[in-house]
């Protein structure tokens, strides 16, 4: 039976590096300033989720579990507002060309429809998907929902995607860590797998 197909050994390497820089940084004192500060970032213009060193700084240190995903939830709530200004006020020299780096400039009349029709259950499902967050942030500030719906929905929804990660982490133990090193080629692969499955699934609305 064939194996799983392999990362070309360029992307590996590079991929490689960025696991083992992000294991040894998430084991230091700055590992959560980082991660409040990429929660913040994504959920309002950065690509990168902040579950990935979320789960390194659970999985080096698990009695970090509960303080890591509260200060991710906290980021990821800041973000969230500045996301939403974004919409609301910055649309035209912020918002579009972050819609623009997403390639959904196409997409985005039809992007804000369905945040309009579907209001507080569009933002909590972005909450959970690989759909980038930032732009369910900066659609709600777009269609101007109501600011305290939009907080409580981001804040509640979030909060439990970074809690139910970390839990999972912690539950799972060594396992993790162990689980990647020794398939680390199907780990990046899934990865980038639901990384730009959000971005085909954001072009397709």
């Amino acid at each position: 039976m064939p194996r799983v197909t392999s990362l070309p050994q360029i992307v590996r390497n590079v991929l490689r590096r960025c696991y083992d820089w992000t294991i040894h940084w998430a084991d230091t004192s700055q590992g959560l300033t980082a991660l409040f500060l990429i929660a913040v970032a994504e959920s309002s213009f950065f690509p990168i989720p902040p579950d990935v060193l979320l789960i390194a700084i659970v999985t080096a240190n698990s009695t970090r579990w509960l303080q890591a995903a509260a200060i991710c939830s906290a980021g990821s709530f800041i973000g969230a507002a500045i996301g939403y200004s974004i919409g609301y006020g910055l649309m035209t020299t912020v918002g579009e060309p972050i819609v623009s780096f997403y390639g959904a400039e196409h997409h985005w009349d039809r992007f804000v429809s369905l945040a309009d029709a579907w209001g507080s259950w569009f933002l909590a499902a972005a909450s959970f998907t690989p759909i980038p967050f930032k732009v369910a942030t900066i659609a709600s500030g777009a269609i101007e929902m109501p600011f305290a719906s939009f907080l409580t929905i981001s804040l509640l929804g979030r909060a439990t995607r970074f809690f139910l990660v970390a839990t999972l982490i912690r539950s799972l133990g060594p396992t993790v860590r162990h689980a990647l090193e020794n398939h680390f080629d199907l780990a990046a692969l899934l990865f980038f797998a639901l990384f730009v499955g959000g971005f085909l699934a954001l072009r397709l609305f």
